[in-house]
């Protein structure tokens, strides 16, 4: 199995302009992101919008973030789908474009047994095998969690089986999947510092996406004053639309990265976008 991911990650937007993905801010977007020290990106997450793309823009997007990172971060993709079929064919993908890891979150909308999740993973780990591959654990985006006995059975099936980025809260979501021998990334900000004294080995963070420079302090040093630092920007930012308030951040701070956001999510209005634009600024 190639290397696993490490530290801190962002869970990356995805630049678009005119209803189609801005390739041409890529590059600039992955520069201030390993300007401000951080490890990784995961692309096409939640924070990137993946499951609002075709598969053919997320191959797409997926390629431009590996081409940009290459040798300079790690890149991670997220491959989750509505069916087995369209995520092992992105899986298989984002190996063949030399991604460094797969993500994959359980499918949305249909509440699967534990076989019919078993058999989605494993087709999905070997699809993209030897690559590491992650679990997505988010039961408020796919609806449902991801049963602890069906992580045990995957990994005795596919030895690319690496960790998992976990986004639930509170702690008590958090902690059962913990579990020994995998790596755990933590999505939830104001998780990390209990999260990595836990032995969690990193974040995955969607505010990483457009504040880096409040989560790579937070997982170097993981103490209480960096910890209520970056839950209070994540909590003002999270009074608009995230997704587009992310990405308004971006631009404020110097990244041609345009507010736009793919349907059904919204833009924000002159008067979000101020607001955004003041919290960017107060921030430095």
């Amino acid at each position: 199995m190639a290397d696993v991911l490490k530290g801190a990650l962002a869970a990356a937007v995805t630049p678009l302009h005119g209803g189609s993905f801005d390739a041409a801010a890529v590059g600039p977007y992955v520069d201030f992101l390993a300007g401000h020290g951080l490890d990784g990106v995961l692309a096409l997450g939640t924070t990137g919008e993946g499951v609002l793309f075709s598969p053919d823009e997320r191959q797409e997007i997926a390629a431009a973030f590996v081409e940009a990172g290459r040798g300079r971060l790690q890149v991670a993709v997220h491959c989750g789908a509505q069916t087995t079929r369209d995520t092992a064919a992105l899986a298989e993908h984002a190996a063949a474009i030399g991604a460094d890891a797969v993500a994959v979150i359980a499918p949305p909308y249909y509440p699967l047994d534990a076989d019919e999740l078993l058999a989605h993973f494993e087709t999905t780990a070997r699809a993209c095998a030897p690559i590491p591959f992650y679990l997505y654990e988010f039961e408020a985006r796919s609806g449902y969690a991801i049963p602890l006995p069906v992580i045990e059975r995957l990994r005795e099936r596919v030895p690319n089986l690496a960790g998992m980025k976990v986004s639930d809260s509170p702690w008590e979501k958090l902690e059962p999947y913990l579990l020994e021998g995998l790596d755990v990334f933590v999505g939830a900000e104001a998780l990390l510092e209990r999260g990595l004294a836990a032995g969690a080995a990193g974040a995955v963070s969607g505010l990483a996406a457009s504040f880096p420079d409040a989560v790579v302090p937070l997982v170097r040093e993981p103490t209480t004053a960096n910890a209520e630092k970056a839950t209070a920007l994540r909590s003002a930012l999270m009074r608009f639309p995230f997704h587009a308030a992310s990405k308004a951040a971006l631009g404020c701070r110097g990244v041609p990265v345009t507010a736009e956001v793919r349907a059904p999510l919204r833009d924000l209005s002159d008067e979000e976008r101020a607001a955004v634009e003041k919290i960017a600024e107060e921030w430095g």
